[in-house]
């Protein structure tokens, strides 16, 4: 089909650029970076791409992959970088997948992993909202989004993958045959390289450790006023309305991604233990000295009203306080 779009003759003209911006100079590059250093290319700088991407944005690939463990210090690729290359999935995602393989829990991460890679899953006729929501309620899970996406997959598939079954919960059969075709991609690249595919059954804590394993940069905490406030940069995000965990408010939580509508919202949420961020990525996250402030909190320095009658306005701090005089 064609698709028209009309715009203003001052807005063609003063607001609109001569061509659009190339998708890798406004893209994730963690991805092309990882399959650039498999191919044996390590000097990304001086590489000679078509569209070069700023340089900022490849420091930030490489420091990201680093993290996940896929680089060295010497951003060298490491032996589970050449098998997250091997995937054609986010370094986040091949990096779940293999941890699950050491957890013993891989054969439900697979399902994970390919279910969180498509999307709308369920769907909400407006005639039949309330009914799709009760339906839907029923696959929640109090662990989160991630383990709600297995118990979809996992009925589905003890109803003999049937059609008439995704349309009487209202899940969308075409995401879920999609899953299954991503699911038997991921199997037979397991198989290739002899990767052990176990279950794990109910044990869902390993699913959770998993997964934090790939996405911990994704993390956030609630906020004592409002919300949640991502570990990384401090932005206020919330749950999605639609996630199972949208009621329950855990402290701390792991998100697939962050869409903006009327506001930040995490979609795909899991409940997490903080602990666990420092266990599963050591490279990204540690326990804080007792005695030591971050940058960040001596940043945060309360800041009274202006005293007109003070010489020095920080004359009331213990730290600037003259020691008597012997």
């Amino acid at each position: 089909g064609k698709c028209y779009r009309l715009y203003t003759e001052h807005a063609f003209a003063n607001e609109m650029l001569p061509t659009s911006v190339p998708e890798i100079q406004r893209s994730n590059l963690a991805n092309t970076v990882l399959t650039l250093k498999a191919l044996g290319i390590n000097d990304l700088i001086g590489f000679d791409f078509m569209d070069a991407p700023p340089v900022q944005h490849l420091v930030a690939a490489m420091e990201g992959l680093y993290y996940l463990g896929a680089l060295d210090e010497e951003g060298l690729l490491t032996r589970l970088g050449r098998k997250m290359a091997e995937f054609p999935l986010e370094p986040p995602l091949s990096k779940i997948l293999l941890a699950s393989v050491d957890l013993g829990c891989s054969d439900q991460i697979l399902t994970i992993v390919a279910m969180v890679s498509v999307q709308n899953v369920f769907y909400r006729p407006k005639e039949k909202q309330a009914v799709a929501d009760q339906k839907k309620a029923r696959f929640h899970q109090p662990e989160g989004d991630h383990i709600t996406l297995l118990a979809v997959y996992e009925a589905w598939k003890s109803n003999n993958f049937s059609s008439s079954w995704c349309f009487e919960n209202f899940v969308q059969h075409r995401s879920l045959k999609r899953a299954q075709d991503i699911r038997t991609q991921l199997i037979t690249i397991m198989d290739r390289y002899k990767l052990d595919i176990v279950s794990c059954g109910k044990n869902y804590l390993k699913l959770r450790k998993a997964i934090v394993s790939g996405f911990f940069i994704h993390a956030a905490k609630k906020d004592p006023q409002e919300g949640y406030r991502t570990l990384v940069e401090g932005q206020p995000v919330f749950i999605h309305p639609s996630s199972s965990l949208f009621h329950v408010q855990p402290q701390w939580v792991i998100y697939h991604e962050v869409v903006h509508t009327t506001k930040e919202y995490m979609r795909e949420v899991m409940a997490i233990e903080s602990k666990w961020l420092v266990e599963l990525a050591p490279r990204f996250l540690k326990i804080a000295e007792a005695n030591h402030i971050s940058r960040r909190k001596r940043k945060e320095r309360i800041e009274p009203l202006f005293d007109k009658y003070a010489t020095n306005q920080n004359d009331w701090r213990l730290s600037r306080r003259m020691k008597p005089k012997r």
